[in-house]
């Protein structure tokens, strides 16, 4: 506690007008905005609830947004192009101004419904691309859904997983968020697709934990491989052998029989 604060009588967990008010601020925003999103899920009937994967008895599905520092990160890049744009028009503005005082009163209120409006459209498309992303996870598969309009959704399993990498910018840095990238066999080159689920490669953004989520997504991988025959999960989700290996050398020697019979 600083020596002004000693001074004031200000406690260790006491708040500042400033603070004060800045959290009144972004709950009456939060307030309006789920208002506002209520109204908009109804009328483009966008589903509240995560996506739904068929799971085993037992095995109950994991479901989560993206962190919220990923809507703080989304933010920013609004709050910089809103500016830069807005300033824009406010120079355009002001030249109309000067050149004409007249027709720049007469410009004065397009211009700010043209400067504002934009940005509460903005702001509110901010909020639901990141409401509307869900990632859900069983013992089986992990399936990523995003979208407002066109609502996305992209699935892989387990048993097909090759490769998991993070990967974060220096704005990710800032906000301790990651990108984990799961690639599957098969997996489409760069430019295919769309940048969040290429062929067979599925992208999880605004992660704040991805050590935990990639030791859990490698610790199912570990658990579904199996030898593509059809082997089911048992109670704790581990593979379990259908085919033993003698059935493995009577399926051989079978097949070789086969071929065989086909020689001249």
């Amino acid at each position: 506690m600083s020596g002004a604060d000693r001074a004031q009588g200000r406690g260790p967990n006491a708040v500042t007008h400033e603070e004060s008010d800045r959290r009144g601020v972004e709950r009456a925003a939060e307030w309006v905005y789920r208002g506002l999103w209520k109204r908009l899920s109804s009328a483009f009937k966008i589903p509240g609830a995560p996506p739904e994967l068929p799971s085993l008895p037992g095995d109950v599905p994991r479901s989560f947004h993206p962190s919220r520092s990923y809507l703080r990160y989304l933010k920013l890049y609004f709050w910089v192009a809103a500016l830069a744009i807005d300033a824009l028009i406010g120079l355009a503005w002001l030249g109309i101004f000067i050149a004409d005082r007249e027709m720049g009163v007469i410009l004065a209120a397009p211009a700010l419904v043209l400067a504002i409006v934009p940005d509460v459209v903005a702001y509110v498309a901010v909020h639901l691309k990141y409401d509307t992303m869900w990632y859900v996870m069983n013992a089986r598969s992990l399936r990523c859904r995003r979208g407002i309009w066109n609502i996305l959704e992209h699935t892989i399993t387990f048993e097909n997983v090759q490769n998991v990498h993070l990967t974060r910018g220096p704005l990710q840095y800032f906000f301790g968020i990651w990108t984990i990238v799961i690639e599957t066999a098969g997996a489409a080159g760069p430019g295919e697709a769309n940048r969040y689920a290429v062929g067979n490669k599925a992208i999880m953004e605004g992660i704040d934990d991805p050590a935990e989520i990639r030791d859990l997504i490698m610790d199912r991988v570990r658990r579904s491989r199996g030898t593509g025959l059809g082997e089911l999960p048992d109670e704790e989700g581990v593979v379990v052998a259908m085919w033993s290996p003698d059935h493995l050398r009577a399926l051989r020697e079978i097949r070789e029989e086969i071929a065989g019979l086909g020689a001249p």
